[in-house]
């Protein structure tokens, strides 16, 4: 499976994939920005992806939203995909995979996985429990269970660009993952890195709690024969009880900020989050351009407190 030339590979091209499930936040907005940043100082190109696969979770608002909220920041896009709009190359993905022999659905419950054994660090590992059985005779599309990838073991070397050891054996870290689900929508993790090849991705920058899944899509890529890109994971924006700020913990969305805040108000509180600026000051995402250069973005995580009408920054995590 080859990667068309979408993009000049020379000048390269980044993108921001958020999901469409929810309003965007501040967590959001920052991983916007930086995308963004790191694009635009490179003089390469950036795509906006919109992850709408989720059929129970993602909407068309939502998706329109996002697409209003990051123009409304100032942040413009080369090109801006739907990712149900790669339906087709997604499938032929996985008429690949089973070429390959790789492809098998798998019969086990949520319930049994969550009562098996997570490592030290909590994850839970897919035992393999289905690997010997076989598609049904019509192939994966005459299957109504979930379909999981056989991976091939072995360590895959990887390094951050900026530093940070990746190296992992995702077959005994995560086990064989799901790359169509049993409602039939195409997993995550496989949507991700076809659509990083379609698109011709070089560049994946995107929040750390994303680092610990890029082997397992360095894997898939390499059974597919696509192009590996450089990656970049960057600070988290974090509550005060130390989790990441997120839609499904009711972070508070870009509607309430746009009523609180003008755009250039939120980016400059963004990029003194960042490190970018030692105050809060009103910037404009093209003002912090000239200054852009990732020895000068925070290492650490961020926490963000809202106070009912503002947000304050509470210092960095330890």
């Amino acid at each position: 499976m080859s990667a068309p030339p979408h993009a000049s590979r020379a000048q390269g091209t980044g993108r921001f994939a958020p999901s469409t499930t929810g309003p965007a936040h501040p967590g959001t907005l920052l991983a916007a920005l930086l995308c963004w940043l790191d694009a635009r100082s490179r003089g390469a190109r950036i795509v906006l992806r919109l992850e709408d696969l989720d059929p129970q979770r993602s909407q068309p608002r939502w998706s329109s939203a996002l697409r209003d909220d990051l123009a409304w920041l100032g942040l413009g896009w080369d090109a801006v995909f739907e990712q149900h709009a790669a339906r087709a190359e997604h499938e032929a993905a996985l008429d690949e995979l089973e070429r390959a022999g790789r492809l098998y659905p798998c019969r086990c419950s949520r319930r049994t996985l969550r009562d098996g054994s997570p490592d030290e660090e909590g994850r839970l590992r897919y035992p393999g429990t289905c690997r010997a059985r076989a598609l049904p005779a019509g192939g994966w599309r005459s299957s109504d269970e979930p379909l999981r990838v056989a991976l091939p073991g072995g360590r895959i070397a990887l390094r951050d660009e900026s530093g940070v050891d990746l190296s992992q054996d995702p077959l005994a870290a995560f086990g064989d993952p799901i790359v169509r689900r049993r409602d039939g929508a195409i997993a995550y993790q496989l949507a991700g890195v076809v659509d990083d090849a379609r698109c011709g991705v070089t560049r994946v920058v995107r929040g750390r709690d994303l680092a610990d899944s890029t082997a397992l899509q360095v894997a898939l890529q390499r059974l597919l024969g696509l192009p590996t890109p450089t990656y970049r994971h960057h600070l988290l924006l974090l509550e005060e009880r130390g989790g990441k700020l997120a839609k499904l913990h009711g972070a508070v969305g870009a509607a309430e900020l746009r009523r609180r805040y003008d755009a250039a108000a939120l980016c400059g509180l963004l990029a003194c989050a960042a490190g970018l600026r030692a105050e809060p000051e009103p910037a404009t995402p093209q003002a912090l351009l000239a200054g852009f250069r990732w020895e000068r973005v925070a290492a650490r995580d961020r926490v963000l407190r809202w106070a009912g009408e503002r947000l304050e920054l509470l210092g960095s995590s330890a």
